[in-house]
């Protein structure tokens, strides 16, 4: 059952104005997090806006700890408890919210400049004078030393992108109502992938716009669990998604665990349960399913080049923003694969791939799986 509890913001509750933004925040287990959130949304100028915060059950006391600040804050706050799913959980904050246009915010972003939303409602505005089916994200900045500085540059590039699988919740949302009731809701289906399918709705809708201000977000997901084990998971289930193998959606996320429960991540066990599976399938099932995985693989190849350019620009001292390898692969590469045998080639590479990882992940545990 769903527990919704108003929470005016002081004296402010009967005077404040009509909120232009509902921002809409997910949260579990996020107590040592949401303060900063909370302080960064209090310091925003020239915008009228409210919080809507969804609790999916977490015992850290988050929802207690907005309740108490609640009355500090220059803003309306909405605290809408569900049964957990970011998915659910966004959804049930855009039903109670009040603001022409909504912004979906991870607990842990960072928005440091005070005109932020100010700049994004502006931009996003300007956008839909030409396309009323506009939606905005966020330019995106990792926080903290990483040890992987080149890494995290190539991912904050990729997300500036408009291509396929590039938008995430990550990025903040910045979604007009109206638009949100073509497109939405958030799939509630799966506990993650509800904001890609949402932006992959967009996409195929409207127009997705790349607004001025920055979101610093936490990189504590992938120094908790690793980033290239983090990444490669993603990346095979994301793969799993496009082509629409649910058996293999479902296998990896239900290895998914929150970040509250996170912890240093193993490949091999995972892939070795996809061996399983793929195992399983009839042969003819098995080949399609890895023929389109070459599809996707290749589709995706363009990564490859921007990676170069990153790293390029890196090596200079800087980012003019120039991306010459991507530029040839989009002209050149993309156009001569796209085709059964390039997509036949990439299948096989992948497949290679796959093989010699698991191996390679699984040297140190008895019992390997073997599959033909």
């Amino acid at each position: 059952m769903m527990a919704k509890i108003a929470l005016p913001a002081g004296d402010m509750a009967f005077s404040a104005p009509e909120p232009e933004l509902s921002v809409v925040v997910p949260t579990l287990n996020e107590a040592e997090t949401v303060a900063t959130l909370l302080a960064a949304l209090a310091a925003q100028r020239d915008v009228a806006l409210e919080l809507l915060l969804c609790d999916g059950g977490s015992t850290d006391g988050t929802a207690a700890l907005v309740r108490g600040r609640a009355g500090d804050l220059p803003f309306p706050v909405t605290v809408t408890e569900t049964p957990p799913g970011r998915g659910r959980q966004m959804n049930a904050g855009a039903a109670a919210a009040r603001g022409a246009t909504f912004l979906f915010l991870h607990a842990d972003s960072i928005i440091a400049d005070p005109l932020a939303l100010r700049r994004g409602l502006d931009h996003l505005a300007a956008a839909r004078r030409s396309d009323k089916r506009a939606a905005g994200h966020f330019r995106l900045r990792f926080a903290g030393d990483s040890p992987s500085p080149l890494a995290y540059r190539f991912y904050e590039r990729k997300a500036r992108l408009h291509r396929p699988g590039c938008t995430h919740g990550d990025q903040g949302l910045l979604i007009p109502r109206e638009f949100f009731d073509q497109v939405g809701p958030f799939d509630e289906g799966l506990p993650i992938l509800e904001d890609v399918r949402l932006a992959e709705r967009i996409a195929a809708m409207g127009t997705w716009v790349l607004l001025p201000a920055e979101i610093i977000t936490s990189a504590r997901r992938f120094e908790t669990e690793g980033l290239r084990e983090r990444q490669t998971l993603n990346a095979i289930l994301m793969n799993f998604a496009a082509i629409g193998w649910q058996q293999g959606v479902e296998e990896l996320v239900a290895g998914y665990r929150s970040q509250d429960r996170s912890g240093r991540l193993r490949l091999g066990p995972h892939l070795a349960r996809i061996a399983g599976l793929t195992a399983a399938l009839p042969r003819q099932e098995r080949l399609r399913l890895w023929y389109l995985t070459g599809g996707y693989v290749r589709g995706n190849a363009w990564q490859i080049p921007l990676f170069l350019d990153v790293r390029n620009a890196w090596r200079r001292g800087g980012d003019d923003g120039a991306t010459p390898l991507l530029s040839l692969h989009d002209r050149w590469f993309d156009l001569l694969t796209d085709n059964p045998a390039g997509r036949a080639a990439a299948a096989l590479m992948t497949f290679l791939w796959f093989r010699l990882t698991l191996r390679r992940e699984m040297k140190d545990w008895p019992g390997i799986l073997r599959t033909p």
